[in-house]
C-alpha cells in the first residue's frame, strides 16, 4: 500500500515503497542548467521586450519579474525558472547544434508563454501569481489585454526575423501551437459550465486532452523549435515534440496537486485555492469517477448551490484524497514523464544534452516550476 503523498514547500513526493519515484539526485545541477539557458536567452529576450511600446513593455517586464509597477528594477524573486526556453536550448544541443541556434525559438516560446499567462489570469480572475499581483490587478484589465496582444505579435515577429533556412518551418510550427493554445483554453473555459456528475460531466480523458493543448502544446513546441532550428531530422523533431507534450500533461497534473494541497508560501495562492474556485482539475475529476459513499458526498458538496466555506473546502480536499484523486494524479504525472522519456530514447541524441533534458523531466515531479 502506498503511503500518501505530501505536498509542501512546493514539493511533490511519493514516499511509498511501491512504485516510488526517487527525488532528483542532482537538483543543483538542474538549477545550473536552467540558469545557463536563461543567461543565454536573456539578452535576446530583453532586446525583444525593448522593441515594444514603453507601456506594454513595462507590463511585460513586470510579468517576467524584471521590474515593479512603474518600472523600478525588481529583486528577481518572482522571475520564472524558464523551463520552456531551457527546453528549446537543450533540444538544439541534443540535436548536435550549439544552443545559440535555438535562441530565437526560445524567445518566441517565452513571449507566447507570458502572453498566455496575462490573458489566463484575466479569464480565471486570478489576482496573484508568483506571490505578487498579476498584471491585470496591477495595471487594469484593458492594459493587460493590450500587453498580451503585444507579446503575441512580438513572438511571431521575433521568430520570423530569425536567420537561417529553417525559419519558415519554425514560424509554421509556432502558428500551429498558438491555435492549439486557443483550443485548449476554450475547452478549459467550457468545462466550468458543465456539471460535476452525470452524462455531461467532464471525464478525465477530456481533461487530459485539454491539458495537452493548453500546457503540452507549448512545451512540445519549445522542444521542437530547438531541434528544428538546430537542424535535426524530422523524426527527431517529432519525437521531441511528443516528449514536450507528455511533459505538459505531467506539468499540469503537478500544478493541479499544488492547486489543492500546495503550500501558499510557495504557490502564492490560498490553501485549497482551486477548490474554492470550483475548478475542474484532475484530482477532483478522478475522485468523482469512483463510486461509494465518499464519492457521493463529494459530488453533493461540489453540486451544492451554496459556496464552500473553509470547513467545506477542507472536507472536499479530504474526500478527494479518500477517493484516490491525489494518488491518481501523481500516477498520471509519472505515466507522462515515463512516456516523455521513452520519446527521448527513441531517437539518437547528444548524450550530455539528453541527460540534462531527462534530469529536467524528473525535477518536474518534485518541484513546482
Amino acid at each position: 500500500m502506498t503511503t500518501p503523498t505530501t505536498v509542501s514547500a512546493g514539493t511533490v513526493r511519493d514516499s511509498g515503497p511501491s512504485g516510488s519515484y526517487p527525488p532528483p539526485q542532482a537538483e543543483d545541477d538542474v538549477h545550473r542548467v536552467l540558469a545557463r539557458c536563461r543567461d543565454l536567452v536573456r539578452p535576446s529576450l530583453s532586446a525583444a521586450i525593448g522593441r515594444l511600446h514603453p507601456w506594454p513593455g513595462e507590463m511585460a517586464a513586470f510579468s517576467l519579474g524584471w521590474c515593479e509597477v512603474g518600472g523600478a528594477p525588481a529583486d528577481g524573486s518572482s522571475e520564472g525558472k524558464g523551463v520552456r526556453q531551457a527546453l528549446a536550448v537543450l533540444c538544439a544541443e541534443a540535436a548536435g547544434a550549439p544552443g545559440e541556434s535555438a535562441v530565437a525559438g526560445a524567445v518566441a516560446v517565452e513571449l507566447v508563454h507570458t502572453f498566455s499567462l496575462l490573458h489566463d489570469d484575466i479569464m480565471d480572475g486570478d489576482g496573484t501569481r508568483r506571490q505578487r499581483e498579476t498584471v491585470w490587478k496591477a495595471y487594469g484589465t484593458g492594459p493587460a489585454v493590450l500587453a498580451g496582444d503585444a507579446l503575441f505579435a512580438l513572438a511571431v515577429q521575433t521568430l520570423a526575423e530569425a536567420p537561417g533556412p529553417h525559419t519558415p518551418a519554425a514560424v509554421g510550427r509556432l502558428s500551429e501551437t498558438l491555435s492549439g493554445l486557443v483550443r485548449g483554453q476554450a475547452e478549459d473555459l467550457l468545462f466550468a459550465a458543465r456539471p460535476w456528475t452525470g452524462p455531461e460531466a467532464v471525464r478525465t480523458d477530456e481533461y487530459r486532452a485539454m491539458a495537452e493543448l493548453k500546457t503540452g502544446t507549448l512545451l512540445g513546441c519549445a522542444a521542437a523549435l530547438g531541434a528544428l532550428l538546430g537542424g535535426a531530422p524530422a523524426g527527431t523533431v517529432s519525437a521531441l515534440d511528443r516528449a514536450g507534450r507528455h511533459l505538459g500533461v505531467a506539468f499540469q497534473a503537478v500544478d493541479d496537486l499544488l492547486g489543492i494541497w500546495g503550500d501558499p508560501a510557495v504557490t502564492g495562492k490560498p490553501v485549497h485555492s482551486d477548490l474554492r474556485q470550483q475548478k475542474k482539475t484532475y484530482p477532483v475529476l478522478a475522485a468523482l469517477a469512483g463510486d461509494g459513499p465518499p464519492a457521493r458526498e463529494l459530488a453533493a458538496l461540489l453540486g451544492s448551490p451554496l459556496p464552500l466555506d473553509d470547513a467545506g473546502t477542507a472536507r472536499v480536499a479530504a474526500l478527494v484524497e479518500t477517493c484516490g484523486g491525489r494518488v491518481a494524479t501523481l500516477d498520471e504525472a509519472r505515466h507522462h514523464l515515463d512516456a516523455a522519456r521513452a520519446c527521448l530514447r527513441s531517437v539518437p541524441l547528444a548524450p550530455g544534452a539528453a541527460r540534462e533534458i531527462e534530469a529536467l523531466l524528473g525535477f518536474l515531479l518534485h518541484r513546482r516550476m
